[in-house]
């Protein structure tokens, strides 16, 4: 099943300042969810950023913010955005049945996250180079875990030229740049 550009949103999960420098390759993690929020936003694909306990563990880092354009942000305080209550209702009002899903820390809140969604009828992509834990073997557990559970496990690179869908048109050559 490909991501289709017209019936995906992008979720991002926890990259917050507090969070950010405990984690297993934190700025790949960072990097890439940014690639991905720029091209959201150059595709005009519905983007959302959550926040675990903004008082305890800060903002997003500053690098998420900057890429976000128009994201919706949204604070939590369980570790699934799918139980965070209004969350569910938020994500389904943009009318898109796919969700690609980046973050931290992916045993914890992108892997609840993720089987929260699939329970509530989306389809939902893991972007494996765009998320991780404070370990690699937890990063590992949890990606095992979901696949085996029914997520599919994409990388930045499968989510961006999905997206586009072909070469040669003006959008490819506008997120060429996030490519190379």
């Amino acid at each position: 099943m490909l991501i289709r550009r017209d019936d995906s949103l992008l979720l991002v999960v926890d990259i917050q300042q507090k969070l950010a420098p405990a984690i297993h390759d934190s700025e790949r993690v960072t990097a890439n969810s940014v690639r991905l929020l720029e091209a959201a936003r150059q595709l005009v694909i519905p983007s959302f950023v959550s926040e675990q306990y903004v008082r305890g563990l800060g903002g997003s880092v500053d690098a998420i913010v900057d890429a976000a354009g128009d994201a919706r942000f949204f604070e939590k305080t369980h570790f699934s955005c799918a139980a965070e209550p209004g969350v569910l209702e938020l994500l389904r009002a943009a009318k898109k049945p796919q969700v690609v899903l980046t973050g931290t820390e992916v045993h914890v809140c992108v892997l609840q996250t993720a089987f929260g969604l699939l329970a509530s009828g989306f389809e939902v992509f893991i972007v494996a180079d765009a998320t991780s834990s404070r370990t690699p073997e937890n990063r590992s557990a949890a990606i095992e875990r979901m696949r085996a559970g029914g997520i599919r496990i994409v990388t930045t690179e499968m989510v961006l030229f999905e997206w586009l869908h072909q070469a040669g048109t003006e959008q490819f050559r506008t997120l060429l740049p996030l490519i190379k």
